[in-house]
């Protein structure tokens, strides 16, 4: 599917000598940000995990779209990640743009920044480009980069993870998204009145496929990229139809 996410065009002016910084904190790993998109978050909402809107969904800006190291084709959707900026020393060349380092956000992975992009950034480095309002909660707009460190976490959900229907009667595609715990995710199952668990698998981003007819009550087996399964069992009622959205279980 195609990324929704370019480099800002900030960013496509930010300076090419970045010093590298050695020895992250225990646990912390070094990446960068650039932004795209509007000051209100415009033109963020997409992206190539499939969510359609990520405001209406609930991520609102606080979103990112990650480097072709790290969005791993899509396996890393819905994972949630903590930044914040890291020193350099200023020098002639190189400044400092972030507010302050001590402040962190965190950010769910809603899209690509397609590897190509101008200045090679989301080529083979590991690279957040942001939403703009996200952003500029840590660093300047008139910086365009900054360097972080980063590091995973567990993503807080309101309510269940939500299962959004897709597809047809014989193709069977699900949209699952407000996934709590480690966010992405690894393996999922589907039951349906048949009473036997069906594999699904990955079709892009956070849509998942089954060609199975499925018919009734349908519960889903869902494994997260740490290796934790939750089974949450019909989650979407037996009168279910294409369209709609179902709230489920959460993992904790």
């Amino acid at each position: 599917m195609k990324a929704a996410a370019c480099v800002g065009m900030a960013a496509l002016m930010a300076l090419s000598v970045l010093p590298c910084v050695v020895g992250a904190p225990y646990g912390w790993s070094e990446a960068h940000i650039t932004y795209y998109g509007t000051a209100s978050g415009g033109g963020t909402q997409g992206g190539a995990c499939g969510y359609p809107n990520t405001f209406a969904m609930g991520y609102g800006a606080m979103t990112a779209a990650l480097s072709y190291p790290l969005f791993q084709g899509g396996k890393a959707c819905g994972g949630c990640y903590q930044l914040r900026c890291k020193w350099v020393t200023p020098t002639r060349t190189v400044h400092n743009w972030c507010w302050s380092y001590s402040r962190t956000i965190t950010v769910t992975a809603t899209n690509s920044c397609p590897p190509g992009s101008h200045g090679g950034w989301c080529n083979w480095r590991p690279h957040f480009d942001l939403p703009m309002p996200a952003f500029l909660t840590l660093a300047r707009r008139e910086g365009g980069v900054a360097p972080v460190y980063y590091r995973k976490v567990r993503c807080a959900k309101r309510g269940g993870i939500r299962f959004t229907i897709g597809g047809n009667p014989y193709f069977l595609m699900i949209l699952i998204h407000n996934v709590g715990g480690a966010g992405d995710l690894k393996a999922v199952k589907v039951r349906g009145g048949n009473g036997y668990w069906v594999p699904m698998w990955r079709n892009w981003g956070a849509l998942w496929t089954c060609k199975t007819r499925m018919s009734g009550a349908l519960s889903f087996q869902i494994t997260t990229g740490d290796g934790r399964t939750l089974t949450t069992y019909k989650a979407v009622g037996g009168y279910w139809r294409f369209g709609q959205t179902w709230e489920g279980s959460q993992f904790r």
